[in-house]
C-alpha cells in the first residue's frame, strides 16, 4: 500500500538511491510509474507493506517503509534492490554507488567519486558551507533535518581539516 510521503509516519524507514545523473521529463515519469507498482505489490512474509516514494531534483529516489505494522525482511530489501537495478540497466544510470558524494554548486549539482570530492576540499572548491545529500539518513525525521545540508553539517565534515 502507498502513502503520499507527506502522509508517512516521522519514523518511518528511509533508502535514498542518487543518480549518477539527472533523470530526463520522460524517465522521471517513467520512474515514478515503476514505482507506483512495485510499491503497490511489495510485501514482507506476504503481508503488504505500507510504503512511499517521492523523487527529488530528478537526480534522488527516495523509498519510505511505515514498519509498524510490517517490518522489512532480507527478501523484501533484496526485491527492492532488484527493483532499482532493474532501473539502472533500464536507464543506464548509477543507483546503488554509495562510494559517490552529490553535492550543490550554486544552482546545479555535481556528482564526484569521494577521492575526487576530498580533492576538491584540498583546492578549496568546496566548503564547509557546501550543500551536501547525506544519503545515509535512517528515518524521515533525519531525511528532513539531515539530509540536505552544509557539509560541516553531515558525514562529509571528515574530509575538512
Amino acid at each position: 500500500m502507498i502513502l503520499p510521503f507527506e502522509d508517512m509516519p516521522s519514523n518511518s524507514r528511509v533508502w535514498i538511491f542518487q543518480s549518477n545523473r539527472p533523470f530526463s521529463a520522460l524517465e522521471s515519469k517513467e520512474i515514478e510509474m515503476s514505482l507506483n507498482l512495485f510499491l503497490k505489490s511489495w510485501t514482507a512474509h506476504g503481508k503488504s507493506l505500507l510504503s512511499s516514494f517521492k523523487i527529488n531534483y530528478n537526480r534522488f529516489i527516495i523509498i519510505a517503509l511505515d514498519e509498524s505494522n510490517n517490518s522489512a525482511s532480507g527478501c523484501s530489501i533484496d526485491s527492492c534492490v532488484h527493483f532499482i537495478q532493474k532501473l539502472e540497466n533500464k536507464y543506464e544510470i548509477d543507483l546503488l554507488d554509495k562510494m559517490n558524494v552529490t553535492f550543490k554548486q550554486g544552482d546545479f549539482f555535481s556528482y564526484k567519486s569521494i577521492n575526487d570530492f576530498k580533492k576538491l576540499v584540498e583546492n578549496r572548491s568546496v566548503s564547509r558551507n557546501t550543500i551536501v545529500y547525506n544519503n545515509m539518513v535512517v528515518n524521515i525525521t533525519d531525511f528532513l533535518e539531515n539530509w540536505e545540508v552544509p557539509a560541516s553539517k553531515s558525514w562529509h565534515k571528515r574530509f575538512f581539516k
